[in-house]
């Protein structure tokens, strides 16, 4: 199987499973993961997400035998790229929290996978690398989106043209994660994070991750009046009413997620 799915108390881990190839991404492991998160979304016990990649590495981008030239021409990569950017859409829009856990490298569509999601961190010994330049392309998946929101012009263009690797722990000073750890307190430290998200208020959350992506194309009037819109519906969720109830009777409050 090119995706693992396991269900932990309100979360779910998803693992891309093709270790003796560094996890690369292939049409199929598209699939399965756009399927893996559309069934954790519809799962009313689901109220974060995990992400991650098994063996020694997060992911080393495409499966380049895929996708090779072949004496007809070259191929053709709209199709593959249209079910990758169906992923990266659902990632973004899920209306819950997902944390990626990156092990090992993280390349080319690997790379801007794990940094489409809403909290990454990775091992000290791993790395970000946009590797498409190395073999002619252009960062894909999402790439020219995130990578110069989360860390600015200069360093986007840097990173993209010339395709050298990035420490997690510069990944990390850089802003482009949010943080680099031992790499034996990874999957633990994940965990724990995911946890604790499946257990906050989960539709506040979600609101949150729409002011977010809208801010950078809203100007301030605009985005003024969307927070004011989002924050009258986090008032009427039941998790608004318990947060306040917990802070007045000190005591941790404990949300349901539920509208």
């Amino acid at each position: 199987m090119t995706i693992l799915v396991e269900q932990h108390p309100g979360y779910r881990q998803i693992t891309l499973n093709q270790p003796d190839r560094l996890n690369a991404l292939t049409a199929a492991m598209g699939e399965a993961l756009l399927a893996a998160l559309e069934d954790a979304e519809h799962d009313a016990e689901c109220r974060a997400i995990l992400i991650t990649g098994a063996g020694r590495g997060f992911c080393a981008g495409q499966n380049l035998t895929e996708v090779a030239p072949t004496e007809a021409g070259p191929p053709d990569l709209g199709p593959l790229l249209d079910g990758y950017n169906a992923v990266i859409r659902k990632l973004r829009a899920l209306p819950l929290p997902v944390v990626c856990a990156v092990n090992g490298i993280a390349a080319g569509a690997g790379a801007n996978l794990a940094l489409a999601c809403d909290i990454v961190l990775a091992a000290k010994s791993a790395s970000f690398l946009q590797a498409f330049a190395r073999i002619g392309l252009i960062p894909d998946v999402g790439g020219t989106w995130i990578l110069p929101r989360l860390v600015g012009a200069a360093r986007a263009r840097a990173l993209a043209i010339l395709a050298e690797p990035l420490s997690a722990g510069r990944a990390a000073e850089w802003g482009l994660i949010w943080q680099a750890v031992d790499d034996d307190r990874l999957m633990d430290t994940a965990h724990a994070l995911t946890a604790r998200l499946a257990t906050q208020a989960t539709i506040g959350i979600a609101l949150a991750k729409r002011a977010l992506d809208a801010a950078a194309a809203n100007t301030l009037d605009q985005q003024l009046d969307l927070e004011r819109d989002l924050q009258n519906e986090a008032v009427r969720t039941p998790d608004y009413a318990e947060g306040v109830r917990a802070f007045l009777e000190k005591r941790a409050p404990r949300f349901t997620g539920k509208r």
